[in-house]
């Protein structure tokens, strides 16, 4: 297709005047601006260097590059490396470009002449001229003949027929399959209790010396600062849940460290965020995945037995290349409540749990294979995620329980 323009039948105005059957390089480059400069895309400069790759290397006849592996390399910065059966990221960012664009011409780019499509299973973009009713001509009203009385008949059909459509899309509404996020997080929410999203406090040490002193630093110098700081992928995946709680209009308290009491998850939902699993460990050591800190290496064990799920090469400062992490979601026969835990082994795979369970399109990936009837039985997830450059990938999904 040459240049990347589609061809189309060309749209009439409804005075005989023809626009060409192919969209102008030239205008589908204004309508690429229009688009970038919305608020659908500003907010995410990940959507809008994606959608310039794909139309740019469209316009100059560079489809060959829209593969998954070479965006992943060219647009994400991912290494030569990268094999997109292990990282989601291309194909979740696409669906979120497809979203995007969705809702830009749904209000703001309603009445533009062009629009530029991502088609489902491709990231080749199309360009379309968008069809506009042509204006009703000018004319004088004359006298008509009253209809004959069978017209009636006719317009009663059709009123009938547009009313079943209407029932039939009411009941379709009613008794679709919502989506697998909104199934994943139903049982939590079915409570009307405040969802309580609970994060521990990270133990660290400070540094309590005289600034003056020449003296060499020792292990008496520091003293422990407990119950002030969280860690930062607990923040992350706190922010990533309230966000999706407030979308959903459901309320929620944030709880840290202390302020979780064994009455509270009695009392409502709790979502447990990271560093929980060492506050809480006499209630996740009994799930069948756990983060056992106390091993060499640290790593997830299965059923109390250890599995390859480790980090053999931690370093001190916890700085990775890759992480594991367990989404548990369960009812507690103790609390007779609902609880949710994301845990990784560093922040990193905490930050990557809480994007697994607020993101559509990964859910939707990671519980593929699940058994029909998971909606009602307790599961755990485990997720690996790569680290690139201090920033976890989209989490995979390695292992599963459900119960």
């Amino acid at each position: 297709m040459a240049h990347g323009e589609s061809p189309m039948a060309p749209p009439t105005n409804g005075s005989g005047d023809l626009r060409p059957e192919r969209v102008p390089e030239e205008t589908i480059r204004e309508e690429l601006a229009r688009v970038l400069s919305s608020h659908e895309f500003r907010a995410s400069k990940r959507s809008q260097e994606f959608l310039r790759y794909a139309v740019e290397n469209t316009l100059n006849g560079h489809t060959d590059l829209l593969k998954e592996r070479t965006i992943g390399i060219e647009v994400f910065g991912r290494s030569t490396s990268y094999e997109p059966s292990d990282d989601a990221t291309v194909r979740v960012k696409a669906g979120d470009v497809r979203k995007r664009l969705g809702l830009y011409y749904a209000e703001q780019g309603s009445q533009n002449p062009v629009r530029i499509e991502l088609p489902a299973g491709t990231y080749v973009p199309e360009f379309k001229w968008e069809l506009t009713r042509p204006p009703e001509p000018h004319h004088v009203e004359t006298p008509v003949a009253p209809a004959p009385r069978r017209d009636f008949k006719w317009l009663a059909l059709a009123a009938f027929a547009l009313l079943c459509i209407a029932v039939a899309g009411a009941i379709w509404m009613r008794i679709r399959p919502a989506p697998l996020i909104d199934q994943f997080w139903s049982p939590v929410l079915a409570s009307t209790s405040p969802v309580s999203l609970c994060v521990a406090y990270v133990p660290v040490f400070g540094l309590n010396r005289d600034p003056s002193s020449t003296k060499p630093v020792g292990s008496e110098d520091f003293v422990s600062l407990t119950d002030q700081f969280v860690g930062g992928g607990d923040l992350i995946a706190t922010s990533r849940l309230s966000s999706l709680l407030t979308r959903m209009d459901r309320p929620y308290r944030l709880r840290i460290g202390n302020d979780v009491s064994f009455h509270d998850l009695r009392t409502a939902p709790a979502v447990l965020i990271g560093y929980s699993y060492t506050r809480w460990k006499e209630i996740s050591s009994q799930l069948r995945f756990f983060i056992d800190a106390s091993r060499s290496p640290v790593g997830i064990t299965d059923f109390g037995h250890p599995t390859q799920f480790t980090l053999p090469n931690l370093p001190p400062d916890r700085h990775t290349t890759e992480d594991y992490a367990i989404v548990s979601r369960v009812f507690l026969s103790d609390t007779h409540a609902m609880m949710v835990e994301l845990a990784g082994i560093t922040q990193y795979g905490t930050d990557a749990a809480a994007d697994l369970v607020t993101n559509a399109d990964l859910m939707a990936e990671a519980l593929r294979g699940a058994p029909p009837d998971w909606r009602g039985k307790n599961l755990q997830l485990v997720i690996h995620v790569k680290v690139i450059s201090g920033t976890p990938s989209s989490p995979k999904v390695i292992a599963t329980h459900f119960w």
